[in-house]
């Protein structure tokens, strides 16, 4: 009597799960899966991070060596137009991701997210190898436009990430997204720094008259490409989380409960077909009601996309800033960091990130909420940004201590915000719409981080030139335009303007 018991509460929960069981059906194979888990899921996160960690390197890596390439490459006709050049390379690759981001979106709603991470990864491969063999300016804008395209897994690796972990653990998921994209547009930055130019960096390694040495921006690039490589093969046996069944045929299918009993050989007596008749015609109406509901027409996700749009124009304008202004000279308000300055800096960045987004974001996320973290993210990063021009003024080791700490602090901020974006996003849609979703989020997101590094070439190369100017000298006008911008992401954040989901 006591084992009924047990098994009617058993099949009563599985019914909460409103799912129905299609044996032939991947995405309801993934379903199964997850009720039958049990423990931690190590494995799933290791590789949605490796697979996002490919992607993410080759976007800023090139940061580092960006003004010593434009030089190279003899397209600018003074230093201080360096700036200006960068900046379109910086941007072809976001205005090659915003043309195809919904396209990408769309196809992973349609033929399943594995075959666009496939796609995207073996992407990285060959057009960012391409990159480091750039022998001219408009090879390396093609190239980097290119990869952006055919790059398009980022917004189908956020449905995924949702969808392959059972609810207790989506938002260390997704968690696991963000951090591993922002690790990978720190660390990309900080092998660009260490690896770019290594015949000048190790004569007694590499000669000025090897491959290496007549293409200077070559070794990083490649060494990315052999770790996407590494990363791209396994992909081939992902599990599929895309359902390929309809409402039309749920006739032919048997209940979740029936897939569970299967895997533990045991059976359920169903004494409530009446229930389950009366479940299934609400189930079809509700994913009915769903696929016609529009995108454009939700505001709680389209505001979020708005907000988290805002914060990667910053965010895409610092990263390229940063680099700009660290390698500059002094006279221009610069650092005159090297390349493997810049590199140390962001590896201590990203080595940080790491242990703050994996051990603590998830508690404070909990604690406070994804909005609330994103807002004090946004306003703490303002006055630190406003730090950033005095501290090129000093000089030793307090430059190294304070620009280390600053830098720090800030990419933890910038990730923490775009890890509450994500979650809040995800929230919105049922799972046959994440990947549109994502795919209008890449979208906007692109576009503005198009405009980011534009804009951030053109402002720099300004700057340079209005060095004794009487308000906002040099790089004090860079880093007020982009807490201009943080600012405004920061009041969007609030009420009316952004909603929170009613969609768990």
């Amino acid at each position: 009597m006591e084992g009924n018991n047990d098994k009617d509460e058993c099949r009563e929960g599985l019914l909460l799960k409103e799912y129905y069981y299609h044996p032939d059906c991947p995405g309801c194979k993934v379903e199964q899966y997850k009720n039958l888990q049990q423990g931690f899921p190590f494995r799933d996160l290791f590789r949605i991070w490796a697979i996002v960690i490919a992607s993410a390197l080759p976007i800023s890596s090139l940061f580092p060596f960006l003004y010593f390439m434009i030089r190279d490459l003899n397209i600018a006709k003074r230093e201080e137009d360096i700036g200006f050049y960068a900046g379109y390379v910086g941007s072809s690759y976001m205005l090659g991701r915003a043309l195809t981001s919904v396209l990408w979106g769309y196809v992973a709603d349609r033929y399943g997210r594995k075959p666009v991470i496939i796609i995207g990864t073996f992407t990285v491969v060959i057009f960012n190898t391409l990159f480091g063999l750039s022998v001219n300016f408009w090879m390396a804008v093609t190239t980097r436009f290119l990869l952006g395209c055919l790059n398009g897994l980022l917004g189908p690796i956020k449905a995924y990430a949702s969808e392959l972990f059972r609810e207790e653990y989506q938002a260390i998921g997704l968690s696991t997204v963000s951090t591993a994209w922002g690790i990978g547009l720190i660390i990309g930055p900080a092998l660009g720094g260490f690896l770019a130019q290594p015949a000048d960096k190790y004569p007694n390694i590499f000669s000025q008259n090897s491959f290496l040495g007549r293409f200077p921006y070559f070794l990083p690039c490649i060494c990315i490409s052999i770790f996407a490589l590494g990363v791209a093969i396994p992909c081939f046996w992902l599990p599929e989380t895309l359902h390929n069944h309809s409402g039309k045929n749920r006739s032919s299918s048997c209940n979740l409960i029936e897939g569970l009993e299967a895997a533990h050989s045991f059976t359920f007596e169903t004494d409530e077909p009446q229930k389950k008749e009366n479940y299934k015609d609400e189930d079809h109406q509700k994913q009915t009601h769903s696929k016609k509901k529009s995108l454009l027409k939700n505001w709680p996700l389209m505001s979020s996309i708005i907000v988290y749009s805002v914060f990667s124009l910053h965010d895409m304008a610092y990263s390229e800033i940063f680099s700009l202004w660290a390698v500059s000279p002094k006279k221009f308000g610069g650092l005159s960091y090297s390349t493997q300055n810049v590199g140390e800096v962001l590896a201590f960045s990203g080595c940080g990130l790491l242990v703050f987004q994996t051990l603590l974001y998830p508690y404070v996320e909990n604690l406070i909420g994804p909005i609330m973290v994103s807002r004090i993210g946004g306003i703490i990063s303002i006055p630190l940004l406003a730090c950033y021009p005095f501290i090129a003024l000093l000089s030793g080791f307090t430059v190294w201590i304070l620009i280390n700490i600053a830098s720090l602090i800030k990419n933890v901020l910038c990730i923490s915000i775009v890890t509450g974006m994500f979650i809040l996003q995800n929230r919105t849609v049922d799972q046959d719409q994440r990947g549109a979703a994502n795919g209008i989020a890449m979208t906007a997101m692109s576009l503005f981080k198009a405009v980011g590094p534009a804009a951030g070439g053109a402002i720099f190369s300004c700057a340079e030139k209005r060095l004794n100017a009487p308000i906002l000298p040099g790089m004090q006008l860079v880093f007020f335009i982009l807490n201009l911008v943080e600012a405004i992401g920061v009041l969007l954040t609030f009420k009316p303007f952004l909603i929170v989901p009613s969609v768990a």
